[in-house]
């Protein structure tokens, strides 16, 4: 790994505690921001020269603390001493800080944090947008993908989200039972989001963006301490183990995308899958059927398939088709054709997802799908249309890699023609 990849991977890693126990402490999101970034400065200078340090997470919080407290004295040089009566009623208010910061369990901050942006004084669309930002620094490019609209429009949405917490003096204190129970939705929505960032990067990007599915998993793990009887977080953390489980098979050694059914099982984590199963298992006993749990009994028909040729692909649609019913969305919709494809041929896929069109209109997944099946109908021309829109809209240089070999393959069948 190059230098600069390793610091990134350090610094991505420790933004969450890092950015809520600064948070905590400051009690201003832009404060906490530019403690933050100046923190990484710093370790983009010292850590090539000294080494990483034990602790990134610590170091980065007491240089950012450091840095904050250096601007707020110069600030305070240039506004005007109280009046002479006042002075002496004013506290080292610095001191205090500094010293509670420093015998913080700061580890213990990000789902506090999460709580926190979730706030019922915000929209939830803006809750979710700015739990992303902050807690996991996911940039406006990322967020605005995972909630397929255009960057400016989350840079707007994000702009309010800090406006009205600022407005309405959102106190960032820990919420009480009530308070979280009425947010772990929208908690459990933001730390699913996050997994999706780190399980869609490439190969590439993996060392970057891999600890962003190992945080979420430890975050809906603390999620599911804090609601041990809630089939859902049962069902979230489920789906986000048993995914992870394939992490070493999803790349080969040229970092090109390995599709499902050409994995290598054996190099799924059977430990994940374990836990996975007996979590999905355990939430469905409980007869309430979501959203996560459904994904999850999705995700574990492949997990208990030995082989590709093995899985259940009948009953992953009828799944799909109560996912449909639960939370209608035109990405649900495109994920059950993949299964109606394969048991039912790629004409009847085709034509479940050609309705999609306007809604998917700049949704790789739907080019890339809608070219796969054009292809196996033998409607080449189409297919390659397909497959150059899909290829424009890439978000990663293994799924373009991935459009180009199906290219390539069309290129080769018409050359024989």
């Amino acid at each position: 790994m190059s230098e600069l990849a390793w610091i990134e991977a350090a610094l991505t890693a420790a933004r969450p505690q890092a950015v809520g126990a600064l948070l905590r402490y400051f009690r201003d999101l832009d404060t906490a921001e530019e403690a933050y970034q100046d923190a990484c400065l710093r370790a983009l200078k010292k850590w090539p020269v000294n080494g990483p340090p034990r602790d990134p997470a610590a170091w980065l919080i007491m240089v950012g603390r450091n840095a904050a407290i250096d601007a707020s004295r110069r600030a305070k040089r240039l506004t005007a001493l109280p009046d002479e009566d006042q002075l002496s009623d004013l506290e080292d208010a610095e001191t205090a800080v500094a010293e509670s910061l420093d015998g913080s369990h700061y580890r213990d901050d990000v789902l506090r944090l999460l709580f926190i942006c979730c706030h019922p004084d915000l929209p939830a669309t803006q809750q979710i947008a700015l739990a992303l930002r902050i807690v996991s620094g996911l940039s406006v490019r990322q967020i605005a993908r995972a909630f397929l609209v255009s960057e400016a429009a989350m840079e707007q949405r994000i702009t309010r989200a800090k406006r009205l917490a600022a407005g309405a003096g959102v106190a960032f204190e820990t919420p009480g039972p009530v308070e979280r129970s009425e947010r772990v939705g929208v908690v459990a929505a933001m730390i699913y989001l996050v997994f999706n960032e780190g399980y869609s990067a490439g190969a590439a990007e993996a060392a970057a963006k891999g600890s962003l599915c190992e945080e979420a998993i430890r975050l809906s793990r603390l999620l599911l301490r804090m609601f041990p009887a809630e089939p859902e977080i049962m069902g979230l953390t489920a789906l986000m183990l048993l995914q992870h489980s394939r992490a070493r098979a999803r790349f080969d050694a040229e970092g090109e995308i390995v599709l499902l059914d050409d994995q290598d099982r054996s190099l799924w984590n059977r430990d994940l899958i374990a836990e996975g199963l007996a979590l999905i298992d355990k939430a469905m006993r409980h007869r309430r059927a979501g959203v996560y749990q459904v994904q999850a009994a999705i995700a574990s028909m492949h997990a208990r398939a030995a082989r590709a040729e093995d899985t259940d692909w009948t009953n992953i649609e009828r799944l799909y088709a109560l996912l449909e019913h639960l939370e209608p969305s035109p990405v649900v919709t495109l994920n059950r054709a993949v299964a109606v494809g394969k048991t039912a041929g790629p004409q009847a896929a085709l034509e479940m997802i050609e309705p999609l069109a306007n809604r998917l209109s700049g949704y790789f997944h739907y080019h890339g799908a809608r070219g796969a099946y054009l292809m196996q109908l033998g409607r080449a021309a189409e297919a390659r249309e397909a497959f150059g829109r899909a290829i424009a809209l890439a978000n990663t240089p293994a799924e373009a890699s991935h459009i180009r070999m199906h290219l390539d393959r069309l290129a080769g069948e018409g050359a024989a023609g």
